[in-house]
């Protein structure tokens, strides 16, 4: 405990368990750590990983022996997919009792596979000089592990044999050894690992600046950006807006990318709507990408069928494009890159004329026909708010939210129908809103734990938008805004079941549509206010914006229930995407 504190690990959260005394006991005592107590182990790992995505730094995470780890797994998943940093700690039974059909003793060695970056069985507790530089090289380096790159969960097993909690009886270690083997530690951490970061040589810079000068219509694409730490002060999302209006460019930003909310997103370049009309379009002819794959798979079709050069940047060298098309992967930190094609790009226009720069006429076309997108989506959603009593659509509520959420504010939002909604209703705006949700792997669990996690590693104020099935299945997680002294704004968006199926060709075919994929549960979500102790309040689409407004406006956490039809809604989306697309045809 005290070399990961010395690294920098500032927070644990803890599931009760006998064979993992040891550690909690050592965590509850350091001065240095924040606990959070957890009774379920996987809505303690879905918090620790709401909490690291949104700190950039890691959690950590303890809990005893068997199924309890074993609950720690689809948060490592999403932590591994999603390159959010953790720290697991698995207490274990000593090595003598493996295969011996002992009591909650499973083989926990490698029990994550690959998806952590680094494993390591570590040996049991003993007043040794060598065995405790030996734990403290280990713990040094998977926390540093952790925070590589790319960044992602680390595997602890730690062994302990009884007995597990001070023995009065034990023979005490004499305090001078004491202190002396405790002082093994150094200035900071025992071992100081120095990451090393990817760069791109100043002539794979001046290739892709050339690729997109030459263009006449070049597209950069922000895809969901990886976890930053929290006070970063780097204005790279600036940088990006630069260049895009240096080469008359569109930047389609993912509502996940942090470049489509903040004082980036009010340059005319940045388009957020671009899932109602990028098929209608011309075809790029250069598209520069970061991040991670977008949220939109109607921008992801489109960058399918595009036969253009596609740099695809990423800092691990990872293949994170599933339709298979780029055809430049650039291994680099992306930050790095942005100045340099900026020194480039942005430096030679301000120094050129327009009539020195041929492509120039045919770039202001291009993006003239993404603004005048823009604006059609502005208005064909605004004209759909003012139907919400006749015609409610569930977008509208990710629009208020997104629209109305006062800066600073963190906005965790479900995957299924939320996310895509944040996509397409969710408008640039000049706002301090950092926008998550769990892509990584983009389970409907531990929607609500991640989000508390989240909410907790800050001040600001916290929003969670989850549909009623993301709600029902973490809601053991709601337990968290008592135990861990968390406030949050839940807005579930009621559809009774998994309206996202409508989207799918099953839906003709019903039976087995309705009971085996839209699922209709019918229940009544007010008795969770009872039980943990929170406001209720129940609105539909069309009153949303007031009941939100009060909810936010008012002490304590309150949940926000939004009745909608989820066939009617799917209905009424698929007309708005089609009045936005034949609008942009035209």
């Amino acid at each position: 405990m005290d070399e990961l504190a010395a690294g920098g690990l500032d927070a644990v959260c803890l599931a009760p368990g006998s064979r993992s005394t040891p550690l909690t006991a050592a965590f509850d005592a350091h001065p240095d750590v924040t606990v959070y107590s957890h009774i379920d182990e996987r809505a303690a790992a879905f918090f620790a990983l709401g909490r690291s995505r949104r700190t950039g730094s890691p959690t950590a995470l303890v809990c005893t022996s068997g199924t309890a780890a074993a609950n720690f797994h689809p948060a490592v998943i999403e932590a591994d997919h999603g390159r959010v940093p953790l720290v697991v700690l698995t207490a274990d039974r000593p090595a003598e009792l493996a295969a011996s059909g002992a009591n909650q003793t499973i083989d926990q060695t490698g029990l994550y596979s690959d998806s952590v970056r680094w494993f390591a069985d570590l040996p049991e507790p003993a007043p040794e000089d060598r065995r405790l530089r030996s734990v403290r090289t280990t713990v040094a380096r998977a926390l540093s592990t952790s925070t590589g790159t790319p960044p992602g969960p680390v595997h602890l097993n730690c062994s302990f044999a009884k007995p597990l909690d001070p023995d009065p009886n034990a023979e005490p270690i004499d305090d001078e050894r004491l202190e002396s083997l405790l002082a093994q530690s150094r200035d900071g951490p025992y071992v100081r690992t120095t990451n090393g970061t990817q760069t791109a040589d100043r002539g794979t810079i001046d290739s892709i600046a050339t690729a997109l000068e030459a263009a006449e219509r070049p597209l950069l694409v922000a895809g969901p950006a990886d976890p930053t730490v929290v006070d970063d002060s780097t204005d790279w999302q600036e940088t990006l807006v630069d260049i895009a209006e240096a080469i008359q460019a569109p930047l389609l930003a993912d509502p996940l990318s942090d470049v489509r909310f903040g004082s980036a997103a009010t340059s005319a370049t940045v388009c957020g709507g671009y899932d109602a009309y990028v098929e209608e379009l011309p075809a790029p002819d250069c598209v520069l990408r970061i991040g991670d794959a977008p949220t939109s798979k109607t921008l992801r079709h489109t960058l399918r069928d595009a036969s253009c050069r596609q740099f695809l940047v990423d800092p691990a060298g990872s293949w994170r494009e599933a339709t298979f098309t780029a055809t430049d992967l650039v291994e680099t930190d992306p930050r790095h890159l942005i100045d340099g094609l900026a020194d480039r790009l942005v430096e030679t226009d301000r120094g050129n004329d327009r009539t020195q720069n041929q492509p120039r006429d045919e770039r202001d076309a291009w993006l003239e026909t993404f603004v005048h997108a823009e604006q059609v989506v502005d208005e064909q959603i605004a004209a759909a708010t003012e139907t919400l009593e006749s015609d409610p659509v569930e977008g509208s509520v990710l629009r208020t939210v997104l629209e109305r959420t006062p800066d600073p504010a963190t906005v965790f939002v479900s995957n299924s129908m939320p996310i895509r909604d944040a996509d397409l209703f969710g408008r640039p705006r000049d706002a301090d809103l950092t926008v998550l949700a769990n892509r990584g792997a983009s389970g409907i669990d531990g929607i609500v734990s991640s989000a508390l996690g989240a909410g907790r590693a800050t001040s600001d104020p916290l929003t969670l938008v989850t549909g009623d099935l993301a709600l029902y299945h973490d809601s053991n997680g709601l337990l968290a805004l008592s135990r861990c002294d968390v406030e949050a704004t839940i807005v579930v968006v009621h559809n009774d079941g998994g309206g996202i199926f409508h989207n799918l060709p099953i839906e003709a075919h019903d039976p087995p549509f309705t009971a085996q994929f839209k699922t209709p549960h019918g229940l009544d979500f007010s008795a969770l206010a009872q039980l943990y102790d929170f406001e209720y309040d129940e609105t539909s689409a069309a009153g949303f914006e007031s009941t939100y407004r009060a909810a936010r406006e008012s002490d304590g956490t309150h949940l926000v229930a939004v009745h909608v039809d989820a066939e009617s809604s799917h209905r009424r989306r698929e007309d708005l995407v089609e009045r936005i697309a034949q609008d942009c045809r035209t």
